[in-house]
């Protein structure tokens, strides 16, 4: 099947079975994407899907975008589909869904109300000590703590007045999730928000290479992996969930996420005060920040020689500015512990200080722009949304650049690889383009126009960088007027060093001195506050390239 040049748009709201329309539209996607990858059981439901009778359809897909995979056949009641019972019937005759499954305690107690465990299970209850008055979740703890064993709804309850059914292909629908979104954390309902405007994203063109995985292997590794972090977050033993992790992966995208979950296991470990085994852990981990907390393990256990001799060679090629600055605060205590000489330190300009008292209020940073605005010299408040936006704007094509494994489905705000180390250098080519305009302020080219124009064509598409309602034309149009592009482009080549980093912790207010052609900006700190690292490192950054930056600490007027 050739694959369209396009993914699925979301069907119209106005069908009552908009729900099933958007389902069939990404199984199709998914056909022919993934067509080579499917195993058996998946060649079989894509087989026989189409071939059940259309409310047997749209009931499938009404269970798969409910919570869990047991239902009362009374809650399966929707007007477009009609009968449960009769849409049910093709679905039990497949094995698709269990009449009357066998349930634990913990699984028939979602299923029932208070009263209904009250009318219907009242003899269970007196036989455990338990009155029709104990809260539920007592109720279950008592009884899941009896280990009754599991049952039919007709054994446990016989007088029901409903039935229970239970799907059998929800892992098979969760991995169809998986391939279609790269992802676990989205769902189906995007294609709803997408239709009622909620969510607009940008239509990125889209190949079989596009697609998130190109291997089965992987999608069983990225679904092993979900499920050893799940397992983390519900409070299972460390120690089990590292017996069953998977080894390192060749693939980066899949190593980045393996390496993520070893950096959370490790703070875990180090939670428990296991610093040794946690040490051990990050070594392990390519996440980012994983060697400046290494350093800090073995800093903490006094093995300060094994920590300078890592702290060296982190030095000698930093991941970051982050781990730069980590750095420079441990070499001194490591050659102190160590009675070696103390090493050189290179001093960072500082900027100005601005010291101002003022009228208590709820936002310190509005209070001062308000102080310090006028109508010649306005003062915005813009924190880390206006660099980024016009990043965002200039670069939008680079960004959204359909380049393999980078967008998967769509309904993506960015590129999948956008906080990995190499999203600046795949596109290399494509953002030196980009930055290049900024050297032609006029003209159809230039920078400006460039900017104006995604503006007005991309407005309330989904960006990470673009945050619209932060933006209006007349601050956009003052930027443009003020900022040098010499500055643009120090700013801009910074985010791409490190995106995950730098697109935080920049100034909190800009003025713009339009006479003049000029601004400057100001970093408000409020009484007992103090400057966080990542505004340290922006604010070092300017203050090298002599851009305008005062630092205004307030007090208030008592």
């Amino acid at each position: 099947m050739p694959l369209p040049p396009l993914p699925p748009r979301p069907a119209s709201l106005d069908d009552p079975l908009y729900y099933l329309h958007n389902f069939r539209s990404a199984l199709r996607w998914l056909e022919a994407c993934y067509a080579d990858l499917f195993d058996d059981a998946e060649r079989d439901f894509f087989t026989h899907f189409e071939t059940l009778p259309e409310p047997a359809q749209a009931l499938w897909v009404r269970m798969v975008m409910r919570k869990g995979d047991t239902f009362r056949d009374d809650r399966l009641d929707y007007a477009e589909i009609g009968s449960p019972a009769t849409a049910l019937a093709p679905l039990i005759e497949r094995g698709w869904v269990e009449d009357d499954p066998r349930l634990s305690v913990s699984a028939l107690w979602p299923l029932l109300t208070k009263a209904e465990i009250g009318r219907y299970l009242h003899g269970l209850l007196r036989d455990h000590g338990l009155t029709r008055g104990a809260r539920k979740t007592d109720m279950l703890e008592v009884l899941t703590e009896a280990d009754l064993g599991e049952h039919p709804l007709t054994v446990w309850c016989p007088e029901m007045l409903f039935n229970v059914v239970r799907m059998t292909r929800m892992a098979l629908c969760e991995r169809l999730r998986l391939m279609f979104f790269g992802n676990l954390h989205q769902d189906w309902s995007e294609f709803v928000l997408a239709d009622l405007g909620v969510r607009r994203f940008e239509r990125v063109p889209l190949s079989p290479a596009s697609r998130a995985f190109q291997r089965r292997e992987d999608i069983h590794t990225y679904a092993h992996l979900h499920a050893c972090r799940e397992r983390l977050e519900a409070g299972e033993p460390i120690a089990a969930i590292l017996d069953d992790l998977p080894s390192a992966n060749a693939n980066p995208w899949l190593e980045n996420r393996r390496g993520k979950l070893l950096f959370l296991l490790a703070r875990a470990r180090e939670r428990e005060g296991e610093l040794a085994a946690a040490e051990d852990l990050y070594a392990q981990s390519v996440h980012p920040g994983a060697r400046g907390r290494r350093l800090r393990m073995l800093e903490r256990q006094d093995c300060h020689a094994e920590a300078l001799a890592l702290a060296n060679e982190a030095a000698a090629a930093p991941e970051s500015e982050s781990e730069r600055q980590q750095l420079d605060r441990l070499f001194p205590r490591l050659h102190r512990r160590l009675a070696l000489a103390p090493p050189s330190v290179i001093e960072e300009p500082a900027p100005t200080r601005l010291e101002m008292t003022l009228p208590r209020t709820a936002s310190v940073e509005r209070a001062v722009a308000a102080h310090l605005s006028c109508a010649s010299m306005p003062v915005y408040y813009v924190e880390n949304a206006l660099i980024n936006a016009l990043f965002g704007l200039l670069c939008w094509e680079a960004i959204f650049a359909p380049l393999a494994g980078a967008f998967f489905h769509p309904f993506q705000r960015a590129p999948a690889d956008l906080l990995r180390p190499e999203f600046a250098s795949r596109r290399e080519t494509l953002f030196a383009r980009c930055l290049a305009r900024l050297e032609v302020p006029e003209g159809e080219q230039g920078y400006r126009a460039v900017i104006r124009r995604t503006y007005h064509a991309k407005r309330g598409l989904e960006s990470a960088f673009v945050h619209w309602e932060a933006l209006d034309e007349e601050l956009l149009e003052m930027a443009l007027a003020c900022l040098p592009a010499a500055h643009l482009r120090l700013w801009f080549e910074r985010l791409l060093r490190d995106v995950r980093a730098n697109r935080a912790g920049m100034p909190d207010l800009i003025q713009f001195r339009p006479e003049q052609g000029g601004y400057r900006m100001i970093e408000v700190k409020g009484p007992g506050d103090r400057l966080q690292d990542n505004q340290r490192r922006w604010l070092a950054f300017c203050a090298r390239h002599d851009m305008p930056l005062d630092v205004c600490h307030v007090a208030w007027a008592s």
